[in-house]
């Protein structure tokens, strides 16, 4: 049996499984402290569905934490990014770009060093020790307390940052993490450095929340291995997560698309998943989401490293409904978590979407006459308007004019029409409600390769063949059952404004998680 979590920014969402089958499911209120949250939903799974603890193989958690950290400036580590590059690269700083407000809560302090590669390896300068450690002593001096180091072309070879990584771990002492840009990010130099600088401010958080997680888990008497789902749809042990908080801040609406793919059956669809607060619209490729290839904002950062192609509206059950037929208008701004005391079904004083839905007979929850006064027209009007905003933006979604089904899962999809005018019918699958836990549940084991390659004439194939096994081999390490691992996603660009034949190649490959493996650890 495994337990999958989705903490949402209204419900956390769990399902106990047994292979594919599901033999419960709970939604219990998201609570401020969000552990909380997590035993109600714990006890909700054990009570409709009572089990031995021991039984219990693994769980896995798809967490709002790190990125609600990150969006509320709230609980970031004092952070220095140092970056190898000189005599290049000095006219950007590092965190050039962040919003002054970040900048201010992890106190972040950029560092310029001698050092980087061009895209073929060769170094652009050497690196000078001396100048690190005098960097180090700056920035202990300043009480730094977590470091992000980015180098040039880093992807294609790692040599400088991680030899600055040891340098600075002599000076700072084992107790100051160090977070390296290749290991995060992908070949863009500003974006991955964000990226690395965003993963550094959250590390001091990552240790108490992953201990945190896990204490509710063993609170209930289970022993078995926790795991976090990550943006790409994988799974990470708390090892990782540690050192990796960076990994999980798309996790919700990845985990809500794998359950919507093994669900319906549907390997290629739009998946829209209506929550409390947000419909998150996706494109599932394969039974994977699609990825986005170009720079993502997160927080108003700019950054590229993993994350799923998903356009996000303010629209879902806790959103506010306001105005009247043609001017009525549902969100952005929602009860969230505070659904179940302010929404007038539950004897509160503010109309949202979910009344809406009890008034026009979609879903039984609360009292419904307490809703019985909405006039018709208006609860129409705000159907209609919902529906017509996820059509838009399920459309803008598209690639092409090839037909694309739709699958509708979270509580919240009771608010969407039977169709979509020039989509089609819109399939809401059987536990539509929990498909999140359910993604976090079934998710598999990933490894992945993105970097530029040389490749020298008649030399194609055998670089294709390394980053494909790199991918194998890091899927494996990860903890998947080899003889489950496939290659998922490959991708081969060539880069004509550079020379050498340079071609970025980008391979994903995935399998089951060793179960054996699971079983070794846990005894």
């Amino acid at each position: 049996m495994r337990i999958g979590i989705d903490v949402g920014g209204t419900n956390t969402d769990a399902v106990l499984m047994d292979g594919d089958q599901v033999l419960a499911a709970v939604k219990a209120p998201t609570t401020a402290d969000v552990t909380t949250g997590i035993v109600m939903a714990l006890n909700g799974l054990q009570g409709q569905h009572p089990f031995p603890p021991a039984d219990v193989r693994a769980v896995m958690i798809g967490t709002t934490h790190f990125i609600n950290a990150l969006v509320e400036a709230r609980g970031l580590a004092p952070t220095a990014a140092l970056r190898l590059g000189l005599p290049a690269t000095a006219s950007l700083p590092p965190m050039v770009d962040w919003p002054d407000r970040l900048v201010a809560a992890i106190s972040g302090r950029g560092y310029l060093a001698h050092g980087g590669h061009e895209f073929d390896g060769r170094p652009i300068s050497p690196l000078d020790e001396d100048e690190l450690r005098r960097h180090a002593a700056d920035m202990a001096a300043h009480g730094v307390r977590s470091v992000a180091i980015s180098s040039v072309f880093s992807p294609v070879n790692t040599e400088f940052e991680q030899r600055a990584a040891e340098v600075l771990g002599e000076e700072l002492g084992p107790d100051v993490p160090v977070s390296l840009s290749h290991e995060i990010g992908r070949v863009g130099l500003l974006e991955r450095e964000n990226a690395t600088i965003i993963n550094a401010a959250l590390r001091d958080l990552a240790a108490g929340i992953v201990d945190g997680l896990a204490a509710s888990i063993a609170g209930h008497g289970i022993t078995a291995p926790l795991y976090l789902s990550q943006n790409d749809g994988t799974l990470m042990d708390v090892e990782f997560a540690r050192r990796y908080p960076v990994a999980t801040f798309a996790s919700g609406p990845t985990n809500s698309m794998r359950g919507a793919a093994v669900l319906s059956g549907l390997d290629t669809c739009a998946v829209v998943d209506v929550g409390g607060t947000t419909t998150d619209v996706g494109v599932l490729t394969g039974g994977f989401p699609r990825e986005a290839t170009v720079e993502v904002s997160v927080a108003g950062i700019r950054t590229n490293f993993r994350m799923p192609d998903v356009l996000s509206i303010g629209l879902g059950g806790g959103s506010l409904v306001r105005g009247h037929g043609t001017d009525v208008t549902v969100g952005p701004d929602s009860v969230g978590y505070r659904l179940t005391k302010q929404a007038l079904v539950f004897g509160g004083d503010v109309l949202t979407a979910t009344d809406v839905a009890v008034a026009a007979g979609r879903v039984a929850i609360g009292d419904p006459s307490r809703v019985a006064e909405l006039a018709p027209s208006d609860v129409a009007a705000a159907l209609e308007r919902i529906g017509a905003d996820v059509a838009d933006v399920v459309d803008r979604m598209r690639i092409s004019a090839d037909p694309l089904p739709v699958v509708a899962v979270g509580g919240g999809s009771v608010l969407l029409p039977d169709s979509f005018p020039g989509l089609g019918p819109v399939h809401r699958p059987e536990h539509f409600a929990v498909a999140n836990a359910i993604g976090a549940a079934i998710a598999q084991v990933g490894g992945e390769v993105d970097r530029v390659f040389a490749i020298e004439p008649g030399r194609r194939d055998a670089a294709v063949d390394e980053a494909r096994q790199e991918a194998v081999d890091r899927a494996v390490v990860a903890g998947a059952d080899p003889a489950t691992v496939a290659i998922v996603d490959f991708d081969e660009v060539p880069i004509p404004y550079l020379p050498g034949n340079a071609t970025r190649i980008r391979c994903k490959a995935v399998g089951d998680l060793r179960i054996e493996h699971v079983a070794g650890r846990h005894a």
